[in-house]
């Protein structure tokens, strides 16, 4: 199980670990803009997840999630934001998201390791 001091560790280690793509939300798509890729939550897997809270500002709280997808053939980083400046979309994919938080907190898995 991996533990993160910050954000940029996270990400660092895990462009490391084959995570290159830069991927953002799109609405109701997980997107790739450099390759021009749009996934709907059928197209991906969240292998891992793990949430930072600002230890100066409560307002400063994210998500990343380490993702990949067979269809694609790509492994990607997606950063989101929660609390304050949360994306509150009620798309498939911000379900998807949540569901991986919400099963991994009831069995105990503070990391989001998955």
């Amino acid at each position: 199980m991996q533990t993160y001091n910050n954000l940029v560790d996270a990400t660092n280690d895990l462009i490391k670990r084959g995570y290159t793509e830069n991927l953002t939300l799109g609405g109701d798509t997980v997107d790739d803009r450099e390759k021009k890729i749009k996934m709907t939550a059928d197209d991906f897997e969240i292998d891992e997840f793990y949430r930072f809270e600002g230890a100066s500002n409560p307002d400063d709280m994210s998500i990343i999630y380490a993702v990949n997808s067979l269809k694609y053939n790509l492994k990607g980083i997606l950063i989101n934001a929660f609390g304050t400046y949360a994306d509150t979309s009620k798309s498939a994919i911000e379900a998807k998201l949540h569901h991986y938080q919400v099963s991994d907190h009831l069995e105990g898995n503070d990391t989001g390791n998955r």
